[in-house]
């Protein structure tokens, strides 16, 4: 071997013992590859790409996990005939697979390999969408809805553009693929706004999709539209908020099983062209306690008791009245003494009588002694006053838009239906009637006919 050959040999061993071994690795490893960002850790990274944390680690020649670095190149398995640089994004509500392929300047076969998805409904709103990096990303134009009546010619017109351009910027195969409140992209200034919704529809957001939390949709949108829809199976009445826009609450009932659910939008564009929109999204689970199991009165437990009454209850909680008479937080509804004294949280399984836990405690029970007073949570209107067998002496108000408070088990009830109530008047005194162990108050809130959390509502200001 001559020395122009042995002196090339020794700089690329050298350059060999240099370079980083896990740089080393993924060059000579086959696929794309992700580039380790500052905050990133191993497991987040193989969740996001979804993978396992085995095959991530085999494929880069990882054994331990904890000693990544910032711009390490690590290999995504599985897709070994692709080549590039690879991200995440989280998928926002009112994308499609179609959408985020325009979006994102490639194919839905592409995404669909990348993601390893088999079913369209796989791509709920949260998801963690992988796709191909660009040098230079845009957005592909801007959204444009087809009204009713409307043809696809004049809408290009409309747009300074013309059909066969709209077809081929969406991959479409005929005008006959497009119907009445379908959304395209045409030639425009970018637009960032979800791909598969109108473009009067600027943003979806959403929050609280947590068992026993407030849900809040957010949609901002223009004026002149109107929105409806459901969620689990509830509907959802929208109300404008000038600093939000379109506003819905619901609450996320304590003994949901976690997993996929679908919202639906159902939007009414000012020229009176209905638009539907469907995508899961995803439910968490909550973080609840086991109470110690409770004896109580046999017959607070019998169905022919308990059905009618849960059935007044919930059909009262179920009225939308378009008044938002609540303004911030919450207030407490007892003593401050009592701010931090619960004997019950919400959302606690329960079992009485030697049942299985089959139950949860559906509201907040502050300490109290008979005779303490107690105070409206907020301002609104009562609905409700009596005396019932499980929630015994019981006082509902009814704050607007769905959301309502609930007094139980008092001494003495010191308002009537029909009185309009203000935040922090006295409504009645703390007592044992109903189904209890002892003297407290049961606090209950209500948003579209779901018990929720009250210390959110105490904490949080919705919206």
């Amino acid at each position: 071997m001559n020395s122009y050959c042995l002196r090339a040999l020794s700089i690329a061993l050298l350059l060999a013992l240099l370079l980083p071994s896990s740089l080393v690795k993924a060059q000579a490893a086959n696929g794309p590859v992700y580039i380790v960002q500052e905050g990133d850790y191993f497991q987040d990274i193989a969740y996001r790409f979804h993978v396992s944390l085995q095959d991530l680690a085999a494929a880069n020649g990882i054994t331990n996990p904890d000693q990544i670095s910032i711009g390490e190149r690590l290999v995504i398995p599985g897709l070994e005939d692709i080549q590039g640089v690879l991200n995440t994004e989280k998928v926002s509500y009112g994308e499609t697979l179609n959408s985020l392929a325009l979006r994102y300047h490639t194919t839905t076969k592409m995404l669909e390999r990348l993601n390893h998805l088999t079913d369209p409904n796989e791509l709920y709103a949260g998801y963690s969408l992988v796709h191909l990096q660009e040098d230079n990303p845009s957005i592909l134009s801007k959204r444009a809805s087809l009204s009713t009546g409307q043809s696809l010619l004049e809408l290009s017109i409309l747009n300074n553009t013309d059909p066969w351009s709209v077809l081929a910027d969406n991959r479409l195969d005929n005008s006959s693929s497009i119907l009445a409140g379908d959304t395209v992209r045409v030639p425009g200034d970018g637009d960032s706004g979800p791909g598969g919704l109108p473009s009067v529809v600027s943003s979806v957001d959403i929050s609280g999709l947590t068992q026993g939390q407030t849900a809040q949709i957010l949609v901002s949108a223009g004026d002149g539209i109107s929105i409806t829809g459901s969620l689990v199976d509830h509907a959802l009445s929208f109300f404008q908020e000038p600093e939000f826009g379109y506003v819905a609450l619901q609450g996320i009932h304590a003994m949901l099983q976690p997993g996929l659910y679908p919202m639906v939008l159902k939007i009414t564009l000012p020229e009176n062209t209905a638009f539907i929109f469907s995508q899961n999204v995803l439910v968490f689970a909550g973080d609840f306690l086991y109470d110690k199991p409770l004896s109580v009165d046999p017959a607070t437990l019998d169905p022919e008791t308990t059905g009618p009454e849960d059935k007044l209850w919930m059909g009262l909680a179920s009225q939308v009245t378009p008044d938002k008479n609540w303004q911030g937080t919450f207030s407490l509804p007892v003593e401050p003494v009592f701010a931090e004294c619960y004997s019950s949280k919400f959302g606690s399984r329960r079992s009485y009588n030697g049942s299985d836990y089959a139950y949860f405690h559906t509201g907040l029970d502050y300490c109290g002694q008979v005779g303490d007073p107690i105070y409206a949570a907020a301002s609104g209107v009562v609905v409700f006053t009596g005396e019932l067998t499980v929630r015994g002496n019981a006082t509902m108000i009814n704050h607007g838009q769905g959301v309502f408070t609930a007094y139980m088990h008092q001494s003495e009830i010191l308002v009537n239906v029909g009185d309009q109530v203000e935040q922090g008047q006295l409504i009645g005194r703390v007592g044992n009637t109903g189904r209890v162990e002892g003297p407290h108050l049961h606090f209950e809130v209500l948003v579209g006919d779901v018990q929720v959390n009250p210390l959110d509502w105490l904490n949080q200001v919705f919206p």
